[in-house]
């Protein structure tokens, strides 16, 4: 084994791992390695927007992680894809930036979890920001994470908004700042026609001061341990099993999937399934793996009465978009794949809202995320509940480290995300059916015509829904009086000593939002807590 030594020692190079890292060694005392299972950021599909169709789907830049069969969808597998390179998820991923409600951080401390209020977190979502306008009470204009506004436009958005508004939902110009409620344009990490990623933004930048360490190609494979305290990790590169010690702390970033898989393969966790893989206790910890919560969504599809992306996309279109694109201009190789949001309530009756859906005047074949757009000008309206209240697992396989792990999202298992997801199709077809829409309007591909009836609705759902990408919650963070929690409101994993997780792993419940936002607060306030720096 060839071991060297380090203040700290950090799994994964992801949006927290990477964020973090840039973090800790800006005073220049100390030393960070970084450990990425993946390869460099440099497949120039990662930094132009509309590369995610590519990059999705490619191994050499994403694990490519599949479900058990789901009971609550028909026994169906779905790839539970994460990012595996600088950057993580946040490379390749959908590029939008929501941070959820103020409720939902409220929520998270009145589990128990002191300091992670609202106001407590706010801070931390306006440190990592650059956000050019709206309200400084909420947005943060000098952090090096760029947010920005749509400067595409396309009269199907348009439309739908007006018609939006003409159901009594109003125009948000900023759902990230005073409330969520409403409908507008989706903020974007993009930047000058590229990706913004936390590689991109804070990792490379930190590698010319010195004290940092990133190796990539290097899967941790195990936390090594003096007693009960961690003292390092091992990890395979090349073929090679190396070992790197960390003289403070061990801090893991590997995401909802990889980080609660190396702690059970490291001892920590249910101690019947470590029996069972034969691994030996460290630390007998119930909820690691568990609680694991996504998002499902379903996708409505129509044909449009105009071009749409689906035309621009192909030739002779698309030399032309290619060409704005490189002249800094407005183009759909610029765009992340959802452009219009609406954020709304299942019943009128609530006091807040718990769907989300998402806009684009594209349309891809069978209603999937990502892959090949259809032949006909189409539209999308994607729909999922905020919330979910189902939960899952993810616990490893064997001790193998390299076989993935057994995961299981349990969709739709808990019959309010069912009765939530139901109401939420109606109303989308309410969004699709305004007059405002009509003139672009042609007709409904999916559901289609034959789903009318709440059992025929929700029979389409079953079989063409599929996961958002949102995995949270398997180190779920908690006090002391909850069994299932994974770590304390410092971040520290219980029992044991010199170990953390910063990650979407720890999140105790669902927020209503896409993920990666949050993500970076979570990074945010852990550089404060391992540098013992006050809120």
């Amino acid at each position: 084994m060839n071991a060297d030594s380090f203040d700290y020692v950090l799994v994964g190079a992801g949006s927290a791992g990477s964020l973090l890292a840039a973090r800790l060694i800006e005073s220049g005392a100390l030393t960070v390695c970084v450990l990425e299972a993946g390869p460099p950021d440099h497949s120039p599909y990662i930094h132009i927007p509309a590369g995610y169709i590519r990059t999705l789907h490619d191994p050499a830049y994403t694990w490519q992680f599949k479900t058990e069969p789901v009971p609550g969808t028909l026994n169906r597998i779905f790839a539970t894809t994460q990012g595996r390179t600088l950057g993580g998820s946040g490379s390749i991923n959908g590029l939008i930036y929501n941070r959820g409600q103020a409720a939902d951080f409220d929520h998270w401390a009145q589990r128990g979890n002191r300091g992670w209020g609202y106001d407590d977190v706010l801070p931390y979502f306006r440190r990592t920001e650059q956000r050019l306008g709206g309200d400084a009470r909420y947005r943060g204009q000098n952090g090096d994470f760029k947010v920005t506004d749509l400067d595409w436009r396309h009269p199907v958005c348009e439309a739908f908004l007006a018609g939006v508004v003409s159901m009594g939902i109003p125009r948000n110009p900023d759902y990230n700042g005073a409330q969520q409620d409403g409908a507008g344009y989706y903020q974007r990490a993009i930047s000058r026609g590229r990706r913004v990623s936390t590689a991109r933004a804070f990792l490379h930048p930190a590698l010319g001061k010195g004290g940092l360490d990133i190796r990539t190609n290097a899967q941790a494979t195990r936390i090594l341990f003096d007693g009960h305290r961690a003292s390092g990790v091992r990890y395979r590169q090349r073929g090679i099993d190396r070992e790197v010690r960390a003289r403070r702390e061990v801090i893991l970033c590997g995401g909802s999937i990889n980080s609660p898989k190396l702690l059970q393969l490291s001892g920590i966790g249910p101690g019947s399934l470590l029996q069972e893989l034969g691994i030996p206790v460290v630390h007998a910890l119930p909820g690691v793996g568990e609680n694991l919560r996504d998002h499902y969504a379903v996708r409505m599809v129509a044909r449009a009465r105009c071009r749409t992306i689906n035309n621009f996309s192909r030739q002779p279109f698309l030399a032309w978009e290619i060409a704005k694109w490189m002249l800094g201009r407005p183009s759909i190789l610029a765009l992340s794949p959802s452009l219009v949001h609406v954020f709304w309530k299942s019943d009128e009756a609530l006091d807040a809202p718990d769907l989300q859906f998402a806009f684009t005047p594209a349309s891809y074949k069978a209603g999937g995320i990502a892959g090949l757009l259809d032949s006909f000008p189409g539209m999308t309206c994607g729909i999922w509940q905020q919330r979910p209240e189902s939960l899952g697992y993810v616990r490893a396989r064997s001790n193998d480290p390299m076989e993935h792990p057994r995961i299981q999202p349990n969709y739709l298992a808990h019959e309010n995300d069912r009765r939530v997801l139901l109401a939420g199709i109606k109303l989308g077809r309410r969004l699709l059916a305004t007059p405002e829409l009509a003139p672009y309007f042609d007709r409904e591909e999916l559901p289609g015509a034959d789903a009318r009836s709440d059992a025929e609705i929700m029979d389409w759902a079953l079989k063409q829904g599929s996961t958002v990408f949102h995995l949270i919650g398997t180190c779920r963070m908690g006090p002391d009086s909850d069994p299932t929690a994974v770590v304390d409101d410092r971040l520290r994993v219980r029992g044991v000593e010199g170990l953390r997780v910063s990650d979407a792993s720890i999140m105790p419940s669902m927020p209503s939002a896409n993920t990666n936002a949050s993500t970076l607060m979570i990074a945010e306030k852990a550089a404060d807590f391992v540098l013992g720096r006050a809120p």
